[in-house]
């Protein structure tokens, strides 16, 4: 007689059931792996554990499950599998999951380091569905002023200096002058879709040349955790790189030839952003890898949501 294979109970994985009172769902393990690669664990990994989670449920032969009893089976399989640190970034993630205070996170860098890249990976990971670019915000304030009334924000980042007439007698860069003016006009739209997210509840990740510090309101971040990084290509070579890279993937929608002539120029803004950020406290991450950047991000985020569990618990023992 053939040997069973393991967890086979004659039930069809779609048969388990999460429920909750009278309501029930299938167990997913799609959206069980995206939950743990909120803990930073890669894709493969995170799918593995998915697997061997609802490997667990079959072989336990419930066919019901409570959302409780997953998560703690999910906390349980995930620390035998890669260890108490990502059972411990787990349960934070579930902190976050509940907190009343909307997160958001703000990636800034200068054009070509991946930040939209980054933001994508991040938001997909902590299931946010709210993303935006600073470029969105200034594009349309671009259909709403001309050129003529607001130039800066008609050209690209790096490019800004040309509306620039002259520099100021202590000899400041005109290109990083024409950049600061830009960013004074964008972030105007900047605060405003974050004072609404807050106001909403909602979380959000923003990205963009424009998340620099010293220019967004945090007068109106009190009733939100705020996330904020810079993402940088410390490797001029690698820089030069993505935008190889990014040119193949778009087939050419960006033009090569424009960022290749302004290189210089970029990497200068990004000295100027990593200034502003060693001066503000900003994380600055230095994109070697995707996967580890995202990794990196991850875990800044889940250490800021242990900072305001403990700084609850902390109020509440006072009162």
């Amino acid at each position: 007689m053939a040997e069973k294979p393991r967890g086979d109970t004659g039930r069809e994985h779609t048969d388990l059931q999460i429920v909750s009172r009278e309501f029930g769902l299938p167990y997913s393990k799609g959206l069980m792996a995206q939950s743990i690669m909120a803990t930073g664990l890669p894709p493969e990994r995170a799918y593995h554990v998915a697997r061997e989670i609802e490997q667990h449920l079959i072989d336990s032969g419930e066919a019901n499950i409570t959302i409780f009893r997953l998560r703690e089976i999910a906390q349980q399989v995930l620390g035998e599998e890669e260890g108490h640190r990502f059972t411990e970034r787990y349960r934070l993630w579930r902190v976050l999951s509940e907190l009343e205070k909307p997160m958001i996170i703000l990636i800034g860098g200068a054009t070509g380091v991946g930040k939209s890249t980054l933001a994508q990976q991040v938001a997909h990971r902590l299931g946010v569905t709210r993303l935006t670019s600073t470029d969105s915000i200034r594009q349309v304030m671009r259909a709403c002023f001309s050129k003529d009334l607001m130039p800066s924000i008609h050209y690209s980042s790096f490019e800004a200096g040309q509306v620039v007439r002259a520099a100021d007698k202590r000899g400041a860069d005109r290109d990083i002058s024409g950049y600061v003016s830009q960013i004074e006009k964008v972030s105007v739209g900047v605060n405003a879709i974050i004072e609404r997210a807050i106001r909403e509840g909602t979380r959000m990740v923003v990205e963009g040349a424009h998340i620099v510090p010293g220019f967004l309101n945090e007068k109106l971040w009190r009733d939100a955790i705020v996330i904020q990084v810079l993402m940088v290509v410390q490797d001029a070579d690698r820089h030069r790189g993505h935008f190889y890279v990014r040119d193949q993937e778009t087939d050419g929608v960006r033009s090569l030839n424009k960022y290749m002539a302004n290189l210089e120029k970029i990497r200068r803004v990004q000295t100027f952003l990593m200034e502003r950020a060693k001066e503000a406290g900003w994380p600055v991450i230095d994109n070697h890898s995707i996967d580890d950047a995202v990794k990196i991000v991850m875990g800044v985020v889940l250490e800021a949501v242990n900072k305001y569990q403990k700084s609850c618990n902390l109020q509440i023992e006072v009162n």
